[in-house]
């Protein structure tokens, strides 16, 4: 099978510099943190953020609702997991008879990859709620979460084409560390 390179970036956020200031938690939405019973609500929101996206060329599990269980549960049963790292957001609406309905819509996980260095693994917004700040939210939730496991500095990868979430990241204060390339076999 042919084979094709992702470019991505691996970024970090040096904790001992101190958070940045997150933006007020926009109305309806609130941020759950770890339980291993929203192990299943995790990974749907992980599909559902990322079934669609570049990212599930490069990780071919993340288009896949079963794979993004799967994930979650190594995820979450691996040494380093990091549970005060790990969060979901979720959103409650009321309707016009005044029951409220929630949907889960983005999710984030922490795990400890040295003593003082933790990655970041699966920022993942739902379509219907991007552009709200949520992500930032996220990130700054999961870097908290860090901040108390006594993690000092914090890694992630993006890929180069996701331009949206690069910018982020730049803006909350990470700095790319190198240029790694992801090797995916094409079928086609």
């Amino acid at each position: 099978m042919p084979v094709t390179y992702f470019h991505r970036y691996r970024m970090q956020y040096d904790l001992r510099e101190g958070l940045f200031a997150p933006l007020p938690v926009p109305e309806g939405y609130s941020f759950l943190p770890w339980q291993e019973k929203l192990l299943d609500d995790h990974a749907r929101v992980k599909f559902e953020s990322f079934r669609n996206e570049l990212d599930a060329s490069v990780f071919p599990c993340l288009g896949d609702n079963d794979g993004c269980r799967r994930l979650m549960k190594e995820i979450s049963c691996r040494q380093g997991f990091v549970p005060q790292a790990t969060w979901l957001v979720q959103h409650a609406r009321t309707d016009q008879a005044s029951a409220t309905h929630y949907e889960n819509c983005g999710t984030v996980q922490g795990i400890r990859i040295q003593t003082d260095v933790g990655a970041i693994q699966n920022i993942g917004i739902a379509h219907a709620h991007r552009g709200q700040g949520l992500g930032a939210l996220l990130v700054y939730h999961c870097l908290k979460g860090f901040e108390e496991a006594g993690v000092r500095f914090v890694t992630l990868e993006v890929t180069s084409h996701n331009t949206g979430a690069f910018r982020l990241y730049q803006r909350l204060g990470f700095s790319v560390l190198k240029t790694v390339f992801k090797s995916v076999e094409v079928s086609y």
